[in-house]
């Protein structure tokens, strides 16, 4: 078989609902050259039959797998099994839009070197009505961002949409692939070994969708409070020694309150407001600097405002 110049991993669970509808925006993409790999562990066959249906029209392979019950024991078990040099990871409530390929061939072609590409999502409810953009605070063009830049800026917060990155798979393996301890932060940890290992490239056009919906993992998860705070402190301490000395200190002080500020959001979405207040000051004592970096780099508006709009609207 001709090898696939873009391998594609969708790791499911009980996705039926929105399973139908990712793997059309890849239909859409009316591009040769892609393989899907579909890792399932649903309680039912149902969502394979979804998978089988699309197979006069993908490249697809479909397994189930019930020893894989994580999200990132799937992704690593799909990238093991992909043949092309570069991979996407694809949950089973997210999109593509109709150009995405186009986009990643013209990008691969100019800037080969790269172990990652980046660009903004939109941010879609469970109709797929578009909510919001949310964007990546780095410089975009056909430089790399600089690592320092990127480090300092990711450390604050995970800016990055999980359908947004296309990654040098021997840059995956090379890594280690995502920590499965990590059921909330595995992409974030994953996107710091990455960048580690080559350049980075960020162009600002948006090319997919994240979907926010009340069953989502990130919003069952976050209900426990202390182990949702221990996802985050374990990514910022890990990784906080990849910032210069010089400004250490000062980043992983913005880092730790953009914690407080993520702990306040989950437990909002929970109808509790008892972190709100400490949230707000560990945000007031970064001072005026401080406090335009954390607004910068955590891309507070881009992720707050869509779910805002999705809670009044009832779809969240």
């Amino acid at each position: 078989m001709e090898k696939p110049w873009l391998s594609v991993i969708v790791p499911s669970h009980n996705g039926e609902r929105w399973l139908g509808a990712t793997l059309q925006s890849l239909v859409d993409q009316e591009e040769q050259g892609i393989e899907v790999i579909v890792v399932d562990a649903s309680a039912t066959e149902a969502s394979l039959k979804i998978v089988w249906s699309f197979a006069d029209k993908l490249d697809i392979r479909g397994q189930r797998r019930l020893d894989l019950r994580s999200w990132t024991e799937k992704t690593n078990f799909g990238v093991e099994q992909a043949r092309s040099d570069r991979i996407c990871i694809l949950h089973q409530d997210d999109l593509w839009l109709p150009n995405r390929c186009a986009k990643l061939q013209e990008w691969l072609a100019a800037r080969s070197d790269a172990v990652m590409h980046l660009h903004p999502s939109y941010i879609i409810d469970k109709s797929g009505r578009r909510l919001g953009l949310w964007r990546c605070p780095l410089p975009s063009g056909p430089t790399p961002v600089p690592a320092p830049v990127f480090f300092e800026r990711l450390l604050v917060q995970n800016f990055i949409s999980i359908p947004a990155p296309t990654i040098r798979r021997d840059a995956f393996l090379r890594a280690g692939g995502l920590d499965n301890r990590l059921w909330y932060t595995a992409d974030w940890d994953l996107y710091f070994k990455i960048a580690a290992l080559g350049t980075v490239y960020y162009d600002p056009s948006p090319l997919t969708c994240f979907r926010i919906h009340k069953d989502s993992l990130t919003v069952l998860g976050s209900r426990n409070g202390g182990d949702f705070r221990r996802q985050h402190e374990i990514v910022v301490y890990r990784h906080a020694e990849k910032i210069a000395p010089g400004s250490r200190n000062a980043a992983l002080r913005i880092a730790l309150a953009s914690i407080e500020v993520n702990c306040a959001l989950a437990t909002l979405i929970s109808g509790r407001l008892d972190q709100l207040i400490k949230a707000i000051v560990s945000v007031l004592v970064l001072g005026p600097r401080g406090m335009q970096r954390y607004f910068f780099c955590s891309r507070i508006v881009d992720r707050v405002f869509p779910r805002l709009r999705a809670l009044v609207g009832g779809s969240f």
